[in-house]
């Protein structure tokens, strides 16, 4: 279900949900790196219960983490919902024709997009990092540098008590 609502419509309790958040400016090693890292803790999740994830639909990890989840929930774990926490409504508007074109197969493959603004507002990215947090209990991110957007919200979530992983400190190679 695809909706404009600040309500998640679709999904279940915060205990099933899972949110991301990380850095826009991956390399494609990186890209790859967190990848095969959401897939191997989106595993781990959906086995204790876990079947809803939240990614921003921002670039960088947001999308890595979002087309691997589709990529798992085609392949392995049909359970498993995809819900799209967009800033607001015209995103993608000024992205590369490319990267416009991955979000808009994002947003067809996800179970929901919720718009947390119509436009663009100072404060809407702060709005949707503290609403995937707010309507979870786990929090998956790749934070290398301790500032911005992504380390914040992972500050947010530690503060809420959310059990957070940084994908970008483990190794399970």
């Amino acid at each position: 279900m695809k909706n404009n609502d600040t309500r998640i419509t679709t999904f279940g309790e915060r205990d099933e949900t899972c949110c991301f958040t990380g850095h826009r400016d991956l390399s494609v090693e990186e890209k790859e790196l967190a990848a095969a890292r959401v897939r191997q803790a989106a595993r781990a999740l959906a086995a204790v219960g876990v079947t809803n994830f939240i990614t921003g639909g921002a670039l960088g990890f947001d999308t890595a983490a979002a087309v691997t989840l589709i990529n798992l929930k085609r392949s392995e774990l049909p359970d498993i919902k995809l819900l799209i926490a967009a800033p607001f409504k015209g995103q993608a508007a000024r992205w590369r024709s490319a990267d416009r074109a991955l979000y808009n197969t994002i947003l067809d493959a996800a179970d929901e997009v919720v718009y947390l603004s119509p436009e663009y507002t100072r404060d809407c990215m702060g709005v949707r990092n503290r609403f995937m947090v707010d309507n979870s209990r786990y929090c998956l991110s790749y934070v290398t540098k301790n500032y911005g957007g992504s380390y914040s919200t992972q500050k947010y979530a530690v503060s809420k008590g959310l059990k957070v992983l940084n994908l970008a400190e483990v190794n399970w190679e």
